[in-house]
């Protein structure tokens, strides 16, 4: 059975996307003497952030707070967390290939991989990739084998945090998004509304002002 390893050997915005994506590219080589003959590869990855193995500076701290807590908690709730799945189909080589794993990028801010990136102003991001999938390849006689990728296999990364980040503001200038429950949405609506207000940044500017007036420094 041919035994892959796997290594990032860099990752860089796509260009002229319809939607936000990151391209990792990865290096597969065959630990197999002699390599094997491989037909194709289906290849899924996990991608996990691991924010355990990087240091944090006083407004990351702050800016990271619903994510984890107080700075005090973080031995306890500072834990690798999911980034997302991708998949990708290599195609027929033998001994070593390259292949680049799109992976599709969110600015949803519900979801916590978003809220982590966004709370990050320089570094890297740990991320350690998860591999798994089918290999199809041809034994000694020429026949066609599949054969699963062992379940061990995994790579790390560490991804500049400023090649996410220019990614979001070449698509999102100065801008965030935020998905809400319709029924506060419609309340906000109807806020906008009645206040006589031209945008939703002044709607919000409002009920800002309103309860910051309220909360004790």
């Amino acid at each position: 059975m041919p035994e892959l390893r796997f290594q990032v050997e860099g990752a860089e915005r796509l260009p002229h996307a319809v939607s936000p994506h990151l391209v990792f590219r990865l290096a597969i080589d065959q630990e197999d003497a002699p390599p094997a003959e491989i037909d194709t590869v289906l290849l899924h990855v996990q991608i996990r952030i691991e924010p355990q193995l990087r240091k944090y500076d006083a407004p990351a701290r702050k800016r990271l707070f619903d994510l984890f807590g107080e700075p005090e908690q973080w031995g306890r709730t500072l834990h690798g967390m999911l980034w997302t799945h991708a998949d990708v189909v290599v195609p027929r080589f033998t001994g070593r290939t390259s292949v680049n794993l799109h992976v599709p990028c969110t600015f949803d801010f519900n979801i916590a991989a978003t809220r982590y990136f966004d709370g990050l102003d320089d570094g890297d991001v740990p991320l350690t990739l998860l591999f798994s999938g089918t290999i199809f390849h041809r034994d000694g006689t020429g026949a066609l084998r599949v054969a699963p990728i062992a379940w061990e296999r995994e790579a790390a990364f560490r991804l500049p945090i400023r090649a996410w980040k220019d990614m979001m503001e070449s698509y999102f200038p100065q801008s965030a998004w935020l998905r809400i429950n319709k029924e506060v949405f419609d309340r906000l609506q109807d806020f906008k509304r009645r206040s006589g207000t031209t945008s939703w940044e002044n709607a919000f500017d409002r009920l800002l002002e309103s309860a910051e007036a309220r909360i004790a420094p």
